[in-house]
């Protein structure tokens, strides 16, 4: 049966952040993730991990100045050091929290470069953070982004990730597969699921169009949970949407699917 972690940066957020623990819990959920921790201390996380027996599944490296324009540092040629600092940042977290996967989020094309520098660029940060992480047993994750959503952002298909993660050439890097946005971008989910079995370690979901609750639009969920259990996934499924209304009103769809 599908194992399901609430996104804390989307779900629940009628109340601070520190409040969604206790609120993902209570709904019946043993995992959680989020964008980014870093506002808060790690010791204060850990207790509220441990008070309310959740799992720490997912969060984000630190991806710049968010405010400024950032989604991330990995692409740009003179971040290095920034990324570097980012990485083990990222890791005294994971440490701490006990979280095995951390996904880096690419950042966006610049005109200052070409192409090949940012692809570069990418793809050795991404063998830094590797390298860094797999001493700890932690994957590094990288993510397509729909272009609708992200404007510039580098990494939008997983036909363009399956070719970074040849280039990369590390073990413990996998594609965070957000079926959102694959949807959006590429559509075919379960012929994509299929062509990237064992090349995804996380998946995400949100219904499309609206990134709302995963029971109606035009992807049919259930359908794809269900082959997800026949095919064996292992893995979380992280529910990154925004729900439509109060958070706990809209999860009959979790009933279901956990039924």
């Amino acid at each position: 049966m599908a194992k399901f972690a609430a996104n804390l940066s989307t779900m629940f957020n009628d109340v601070p952040f520190i409040e969604r623990f206790s609120r993902a819990a209570n709904a019946g959920f043993r995992g959680v993730e989020y964008l980014f921790p870093y506002t808060e201390s790690v010791e204060k996380i850990s207790n509220l991990l441990k008070e309310n027996q959740l799992k720490q599944v997912l969060f984000n490296m630190p991806a710049g100045d968010w405010g400024a324009g950032d989604r991330g540092m990995a692409c740009l040629p003179g971040r290095e050091k920034d990324f570097a600092t980012g990485v083990h940042k990222a890791l005294e977290y994971a440490l701490s929290l006990n979280c095995k996967q951390i996904h880096a989020m690419a950042g966006k094309w610049s005109k200052q470069f070409k192409y090949e520098q940012q692809n570069e660029c990418y793809i050795e940060n991404i063998q830094y953070a590797a390298d860094v992480m797999a001493e700890h047993d932690i994957k590094v994750l990288i993510e397509p982004i729909n272009a609708r959503d992200m404007p510039d952002y580098f990494l939008t298909t997983q036909n363009q990730a399956e070719e970074l993660l040849k280039a990369i050439d590390r073990q413990n890097v996998f594609i965070q597969l957000d079926l959102y946005h694959c949807q959006i971008m590429e559509g075919n989910l379960l012929g994509t699921i299929e062509r990237l079995w064992q090349k995804f370690s996380h998946i995400q979901i949100a219904s499309v169009p609206g990134r709302h609750e995963p029971d109606y639009g035009e992807i049919n969920y259930p359908w794809l949970f269900k082959k997800l259990d026949e095919m064996g996934y292992q893995g979380w499924i992280g529910c990154e949407y925004y729900p439509s209304g109060y958070t706990e009103e809209g999860l009959g769809w979790l009933m279901k699917a956990q039924s």
